[in-house]
């Protein structure tokens, strides 16, 4: 902390291999042909591309940036996928020049791409996203991609050598679906064969599909935890009852006249079926009463996926140090911390994860009960929500580490407001003994 500041994130490379590993087992075991993109938006510690080149897995990529970072660390085109959400002209160019395949959204991308290819008198490999996938009679929705119904007739019409985009080399599918369904899953990836069926019959081999990210982890070891704290903060809204979150935060639950509409929007932090157990159902769900990876491997289709916060499972952690102790003006206890909210948030309500306190000097028990604050000029900058529980007051200059926060938590939001640094990030390697390497030394040193 002296030499780094507050806070600091610490990054282990070798779990995020062993997390790889669990899915590289999986296909595997059935005999399928895939390749594992890592979701590079999760995290942006550039050691982690690095560090993908050498177990030999890909990288999703979501911008110019880190498509560069891939270049530089001489990853192969064919181990890097770009499904950016908007895809500049920049962008667009330097893949062209580097051969780099890409997963097409929309008609104007299709368009901007077709002009640099004439452009430049070359051609590119391509994907499609697909959505509109059915689902329970309905549509689901999603604001990107071609519509399922309409992507054979797309393709077929424009890729072809008598084609508008006759420069496209098309290669594959891709989709991504929001929320954690398996069994959505499962329809999107038997549908996407249903068009590979339909482009075949027009001669256009897909070599691969894309099932995207969005699988599921576990953070918690007990059910009980999950179901007790959901039950607790339903019930405090009731007259009497002590807050578990600031101000009784229902953390997106809306209190209607004490009844209460809809479900806390957090992630849902115990599973029992996780990271290549949650693929594994998936492959083993069913079209026509044939498993989908025997479907996968008559058609010899590549499967794809690009994980992200599974990748990153028990790979990082952030540390701050306690600044002050105060009680705000109802008596709350807060604990303000040197670091700010954006260095530890995600698009959930709250991060639901007990940190571990780290007192310089451990005294008898004496229980208290306080909220962690941050360093932005704002009445609602609590980095918990949750009314956490301690063994002792904390002093200042103590540690409080925040666990497994290395997918999404660290940079997704990370914001420079106040002019305050970023967050250092250090990779922590045990030689002869634990170092902890800041991550562009780490970069600069391998590249």
């Amino acid at each position: 902390m002296k030499e780094y500041s507050s806070p600091v994130n610490l990054l282990n490379l070798s779990i995020y291999k062993q997390n790889f590993l669990k899915y590289d087992k999986i296909f595997e075991k059935y005999g399928i042909k895939n390749t594992i993109f890592f979701a590079r938006k999760a995290n942006k510690c550039k050691s982690f591309v690095l560090a993908a080149k050498e177990a030999g897995f890909g990288v999703d990529t979501a911008s110019l940036n880190e498509i560069k970072d891939c270049v530089a660390a001489g990853i192969n085109p064919d181990k890097i996928t770009v499904t950016a959400a908007v895809k500049t002209p920049e962008l667009l160019e330097y893949v062209v020049a580097h051969q780099i395949p890409v997963i097409l959204d929309n008609r104007d991308e299709c368009e901007l791409l077709h002009q640099i290819l004439v452009r430049e008198n070359k051609t590119l490999q391509v994907g499609f996203r697909l959505s509109g996938f059915w689902h329970d009679g309905e549509k689901l929705y999603s604001r990107f991609g071609f519509d399922v119904d309409e992507i054979v007739d797309f393709i077929s019409t424009n890729v072809s050598e008598s084609g508008r985009y006759k420069r496209f080399i098309y290669h594959g599918l891709h989709f991504h679906l929001n929320g954690y369904s398996m069994e959505q899953r499962i329809n999107g990836l038997s549908q996407s064969l249903d068009v590979a069926d339909g482009l075949a019959q027009f001669g256009l081999k897909t070599s691969f599909i894309d099932m995207g990210g969005g699988i599921l982890m576990n953070y918690l070891s007990h059910s009980s935890e999950w179901d007790a704290f959901h039950k607790e903060l339903k019930q405090s809204i009731q007259p009497g009852k002590e807050e578990i979150t600031v101000h009784k935060d229902l953390l997106g639950m809306i209190n209607v006249e004490g009844k209460l509409i809809g479900e806390p929007k957090v992630y849902p932090y115990f599973n029992e079926t996780y990271q290549d157990k949650f693929v594994e159902k998936i492959l083993i769900g069913e079209k026509d009463g044939v498993p989908l990876y025997s479907h996968l491997a008559e058609r010899d289709i590549e499967l794809r996926i690009e994980p992200g916060r599974s990748m990153l499972d028990q790979v990082g952690i952030t540390i701050a140090q306690v600044a002050f102790r105060k009680r705000d003006s109802e008596g709350r206890l807060l604990v303000g911390l040197e670091m700010n909210r954006t260095q530890m948030f995600s698009s959930s309500a709250d991060f639901l994860l007990d940190p571990i306190f780290l007192p310089l000097k451990p005294e008898e028990e004496s229980p208290c009960e306080v909220y962690f604050v941050g360093a932005y000029c704002l009445e609602q900058e609590f980095l918990l929500k949750r009314k956490i529980t301690l063994d002792q007051l904390p002093q200042i200059g103590d540690l409080v580490c925040f666990v497994n926060t290395a997918g999404y938590m660290m940079h997704f939001y990370e914001s420079e407001a106040h002019l305050f640094d970023l967050a250092q990030n250090l990779i922590v390697e045990k030689n002869k003994m634990w170092e902890a390497i800041p991550d562009w030394k780490y970069w600069a040193s391998h590249t």
